[in-house]
C-alpha cells in the first residue's frame, strides 16, 4: 500500500508512551504504574484528538509486546452501545487469561460515555467479577457520561487540548517525511480548524496534500470545502468601512458560485469582531453588543432562515453599530 493510501494519522501514531506529544502529567503517572506493575482500571477523558486512544494502545504494547493484538479487545462503544455488547463480547473476552506472561488481558472501550445506562451497569458488574483476569481502559470526551460506580473503580486521567507549537511541529515533521511542501500560512489555517485536535490536523494536512503541489492556505480550505477566512475578512472590512454594495455582491458570489457555507462566514465574522488583531478594531465597549448581534443571526440561521439574508443583515448591523455606537 502506498503512502497516499495510508491514513497518516495511523501511519504516524506513536507506539511508545514517551513519543506521545505533550500530556506529560499523564505519561509520568502511567509509566509509574507500569513500572510498579500495579495497574488499575483507567478512565481517559478529554477533547477529541488529544492522545487518549494512542496512550491506551501504547500501554497495550508495553504490556504484551508483539502479542498485544491477541490480548487486547478494542471496541467503539458508540457503535455498540447496548447491554448485549457487554454481555457477549466483553464478558467472553474477560473470562480468558492472556496468551503471554502478563497478569491480565486489556479491554479498551472508546467513546464509553455514549454507552447506555444499562450497558454501564452491566460493565460495572463485569469489572467487579473479573478483576484478576482483565483491566479496562475507558475513553470518553466527557466523564459526566460515565456513571459514578464506574468512575470510582477507575483511575482518572484528563487529557488537555494540545498546544499550538506541538501540533505545528508534528505537522512539519510529517510533511518533511512525506515530501510535502507546506507554507506557514497553511499550518496556521490547519491550526485554525483543528484547535488542538491532532487527528483532525493530520487528516486535514493529508487531504490538502492529496490535491498536489504546494500546500498553502487556499489549498487547505479548498480541501476542507470551506471558504478562506482571509477572503471573508476582506469582505467584512469592505462591508463595514467601505462599499457595502460591493461587499454584498462578493458575499453572493462566495455563497452561490463557490459554495461557501453561510454558517462558516458568520463564524469568521464572530472571530473578526472579538479579535484584537482584527482590521475592524471594534472598541471594547461595543464588543458585547457586537457579539450579541452575531449570536442572533447565528441562531436564526440554525433555525432555518436564509443564509444569504442573515449574512447581509449581520454585516449591515455591524456597520451601523460601529458608525453609531450605542445610538
Amino acid at each position: 500500500m502506498s503512502s497516499e493510501e495510508v491514513l497518516w494519522v495511523e501511519k504516524y501514531r506513536p507506539s511508545r508512551i514517551d513519543d506521545i506529544i505533550d500530556q506529560d502529567h499523564v505519561k509520568a503517572r502511567v509509566k509509574e504504574m507500569l513500572a510498579n506493575g500495579n495497574i488499575p482500571h483507567l478512565l481517559f477523558f478529554g477533547p477529541p484528538g488529544t492522545g487518549k486512544t494512542t496512550m491506551a494502545l501504547a500501554i497495550a504494547r508495553e504490556l504484551y509486546g508483539d502479542a498485544w493484538r491477541e490480548n487486547v479487545l478494542e471496541l467503539n462503544a458508540s457503535d455498540e452501545r447496548g447491554i448485549a455488547m457487554i454481555r457477549e463480547k466483553v464478558k467472553e473476552f474477560a473470562k480468558t487469561m492472556p496468551t503471554v506472561k502478563a497478569p491480565f488481558r486489556l479491554i479498551i472501550l472508546d467513546e464509553a460515555d455514549n454507552m447506555t445506562p444499562d450497558a454501564q451497569q452491566a460493565l460495572r458488574r463485569i469489572m467487579e467479577m473479573y478483576t484478576t483476569s482483565v483491566r479496562f481502559i475507558l475513553l470518553a470526551n466527557y466523564p459526566s457520561g460515565i456513571i459514578e460506580p464506574i468512575q470510582s473503580r477507575c483511575s482518572l486521567f484528563r487529557f488537555s487540548p494540545l498546544p499550538k507549537d506541538a501540533v505545528l511541529g508534528r505537522l512539519r515533521e510529517i510533511a518533511s517525511k512525506e515530501g510535502v511542501k507546506v507554507t506557514d500560512d497553511a499550518l496556521e489555517a490547519i491550526w485554525d480548524v483543528s484547535q488542538g485536535d491532532m487527528r483532525k490536523a493530520i487528516n486535514t494536512l493529508q487531504a490538502a496534500a492529496s490535491l498536489g503541489g504546494v500546500v498553502d492556505e487556499e489549498v487547505v480550505y479548498k480541501a476542507l470545502g470551506k471558504v478562506s477566512p482571509t477572503k471573508v475578512r476582506t469582505i467584512v472590512t469592505e462591508a463595514v468601512v467601505g462599499d457595502f454594495g460591493k461587499a454584498v455582491r462578493e458575499v453572493m458570489s462566495l455563497i452561490r458560485d463557490e459554495g461557501a457555507d453561510p454558517l462558516d462566514i458568520i463564524k469568521i465574522i464572530h472571530r473578526e469582531v472579538v479579535s484584537a488583531a482584527s482590521q475592524l478594531k471594534v472598541p471594547e465597549e461595543l464588543k458585547p453588543k457586537a457579539v450579541y448581534i452575531v449570536s442572533e443571526h447565528h441562531y436564526r440561521l440554525l433555525r432555518g432562515s436564509s443564509g444569504e439574508l442573515q449574512v447581509y443583515g449581520l454585516l449591515a448591523r455591524i456597520r451601523r453599530l460601529l458608525r453609531e455606537g450605542y445610538k
